[in-house]
């Protein structure tokens, strides 16, 4: 008899199954280490994400053992392998020129995904492509030819049913495994890459398909009366501006500088080192906040919910809330219709605007809302020379981000509109080596509290630095500077080891404590001005669109805005939170708990008058979120006429955007108003300075 060249395992059903598993997997591994870049940091997140591809590669392959036909079995499992391997492919190959994995919606728009390739698809291929697709031809000939032979026996119910338990219940230990590494991952879905990174294409495809289902029928039920009540509540809302500020900075530039999880106690706090002495953490903010060009606020407090840095940007762009479950920029940034502060500015004021980070672009889905915002650039980490010595988890650090930032803005016409999204104040604070070392690491049994004092000085100087660039190329006085912190950098959880170093009490620490360290930094920084100073108005994120348009001088009434000019007199001063709770100037109110602003105190019996007024202020707080959340879920907006041109997301193009602002600049001629032209066809990138903290001391 002749020998067989496969063993006999192959020959049987559970032994083909397995094969097709084990490949399944390989080539999954394969794109992971090869063509995804998914930032694996260490080697827990490595073994996941070796095991990733195998719950739902058993899973689905599972269904073809529920057959007792032969051929139909085979063939159905032939099919699941083929469409999974094709998947991975097409990730892989849209990957190689998007850095992003395709979505539902990617596949609806299939034709967008096409035209976004064109010519350039062949340049996608490598050598090595065959490892996805050889075997997509070579098995059905092994059993075509019957190399390998097809077991006649059907598999038992029972042991099919057994396999897709088991795959299930892999499926549910993978998930505990990356939530022990992310937190919230599927609430929160920072990025797609996070959700490939440990649940791999095949759940990540699921997962994103059953969100766009959830929000396809939201919207779809959505109709043009839904926004009426919207835009009732918006005109019962809206205040006047206040006639002293409004169009104070008319005419300039607006550049917002992101002060990642920075927290309003740091404003004006010194950290005292091991021998007593007393460092500034801040000093360049605190110059800022203190002064007569800047209208600072003191009882300024962030918004976000799950979707954090997003969720803020998302309030600050638009003044409306994100969602009350997971991100706005993930689940609805690809879909939604805004009328958001890059739109408003560039079609009533004339304004170019730009995004600058340096992370991945796909991180929070910001390469495709930043589109849908009508940012006319987003200048994402492809665009920055990112080392590992110049970086770390989060991106490029903040002081190489602002050096290396200039070579853009100095070719955006002005007035532009522009948002830098510095990063390296964010947890887990690690502590800087080397030259930037130096600055006091605060003595706690927290660790992530030691490191956060010295990385807040760390964007201190970078922010300093930048400010000084500012001056020096002629930007300074043509601009308007706005300074906001995104969202906390303590939690809550961490807040009583905090405590001492507020000179507060860890023992009688309460959620008031917890409520009133949700302020972060605001400030509007307008050189040239007098009549600033701190303002103790509450206020938050939601605030900020109209407060910005005021200064601006431009109108609010044509847009759905659900925040006030936190510089009208007229405001009411609520500052609600995402899960309904709130505070007033008097007043703070916790899952309808009472605390007096002043004492700190628990009002554990309200009077009757109190207890009618904290009513009332529900009702606004619910109206004020419901409100947020039609305009969201149902796309609303789409509905709504502001006096605005659709953005079109496809008139935005991301990539080689030096070659197209340089163009813009050749075109314009003596008529440019980029810096770089204004300083005759010069760069100012050596106006930048940089120091490291080292040098800094020494200076001293």
């Amino acid at each position: 008899m002749k020998k067989s060249y496969y063993p006999n395992w192959l020959n049987k059903r559970m032994g083909f199954f397995t094969l097709l598993v084990l490949l399944s997997w390989a080539k999954a591994i394969f794109a992971y280490l090869v063509d995804f870049n998914l930032g694996v940091e260490n080697a827990f997140q490595y073994f996941i994400l070796f095991i990733n591809p195998f719950a739902t590669t058993i899973f689905i392959l599972s269904a073809a053992l529920y057959i007792k036909n032969k051929k139909a079995s085979y063939i159905t499992m032939l099919l699941l392998y083929t469409v999974m391997s094709i998947l991975l492919f097409s990730n892989v190959t849209y990957y190689r020129e998007f850095t992003d994995f395709i979505t539902i919606n990617t596949m609806l728009g299939a034709g967008k995904v096409s035209s976004g390739l064109g010519e350039s698809a062949l340049r996608l291929f490598r050598w090595y492509d065959f490892v996805y697709l050889l075997d997509l031809v070579i098995l059905p000939v092994l059993l075509l030819r019957k190399k390998i032979k097809m077991e006649e026996k059907p598999m038992r119910g029972r042991f099919a049913i057994a396999i897709t338990t088991c795959a299930v219940l892999f499926f549910l230990g993978n998930l505990t495994l990356a939530e022990t590494s992310r937190p919230e991952l599927l609430k929160r879905t920072f990025s797609r890459d996070y959700l490939v990174k440990y649940l791999g294409i095949n759940a990540f495809t699921a997962y994103d398909g059953i969100q766009t289902f959830k929000t396809n029928q939201t919207r779809a039920q959505a109709n043009e009366n839904d926004v009426v009540n919207v835009e009732q509540y918006v005109a019962d809302h809206r205040v006047k501006p206040n006639p002293d500020t409004f169009g104070m900075a008319k005419g300039r530039n607006v550049i917002y500088i992101h002060l990642e999880s920075l927290q309003q106690f740091m404003i004006n706090y010194k950290l005292k080192d091991e021998n007593g002495v007393e460092h500034e953490v801040t000093p360049f903010l605190n110059s800022l906040y203190n002064g007569t060009d800047t209208y600072s606020f003191s009882n300024f407090f962030h918004q976000v919910k799950s979707g954090k840095t997003s969720d803020a940007e998302t309030l600050l762009e638009n003044s409306f809330f994100g969602l009350n479950q997971g991100p706005l920029f993930t689940q609805l940034g690809s879909k939604n219709t805004f009328q958001a502060a890059p739109a408003i500015l560039g079609q009533k004021a004339g304004y170019t605007s730009a995004v600058f980070h340096g992370n991945a672009g796909t991180f929070w889905n910001r390469n495709e809302t930043y589109k849908r915002l009508g940012y006319d650039y987003f200048f994402d980490a492809s665009n920055y020379d990112v080392t590992a010595e110049n970086s770390f988890q989060y991106g490029l650090h903040d002081k190489p981000f602002f050096n290396q930032s200039i070579q853009y803005l100095e070719h955006l016409q002005q007035p532009f509109y522009t948002k830098m999204i510095a990063v390296s104040n964010h947890y887990p604070y690690s502590e800087f080596k080397g030259d930037e070392a130096g600055f006091p690491i605060a003595q706690t049994n927290d660790t992530t509290i030691n490191g956060y004092f010295a990385t807040a000085n760390y964007l201190d100087k970078a922010v300093e630095e930048f400010f000084n660039y500012l001056k020096d190329s002629g930007l300074y006085d043509k601009s308007m500077i706005i300074l906001y912190g995104d969202h906390y950098g303590v939690s809550n959880s961490r807040n009583t080891e905090l405590a001492p170093l507020l000179g507060k009490d860890a023992e009688t620490w309460t959620d008031f404590d917890n409520a009133q360290l949700q302020r972060v930094p605001m400030m509007f920084h307008i050189p040239g001005t007098t009549t600033g100073g701190v303002q103790d108005t509450y206020g938050g994120q939601v605030d900020v669109l109209p407060t910005l348009l005021g200064l601006l001088g431009l109108d609010t009434k044509p847009y759905l805005m659900l925040g006030q000019d936190l510089l009208s007199p007229d405001r009411d001063g609520i500052v609600a939170f995402r899960n309904g709770d709130f505070l007033t100037s008097d007043y703070t109110v916790l899952h309808d708990v009472i605390y007096d602003n002043k004492t700190g105190e628990l009002i554990a019996e309200p009077t009757p008058e109190l207890s009618e007024t904290i009513a009332a202020l529900t009702d606004k707080v619910k109206l004020q979120l419901s409100n947020s959340d039609s305009l969201t879920n149902g796309d609303l907006l789409r509905f709504h006429d502001a006096g605005l041109t659709d953005v079109n997301p496809e008139d935005y193009n991301y990539t080689k955007q030096l070659p197209q602002l340089e163009a813009i600049e050749q075109e314009l001629g003596a008529g440019s108003t980029s810096v770089y032209n204004q300083n005759k066809n010069t760069s100012t990138v050596d106006l930048y300075k940089t120091k490291t903290y080292k040098e800094y001391n020494e200076a001293k």
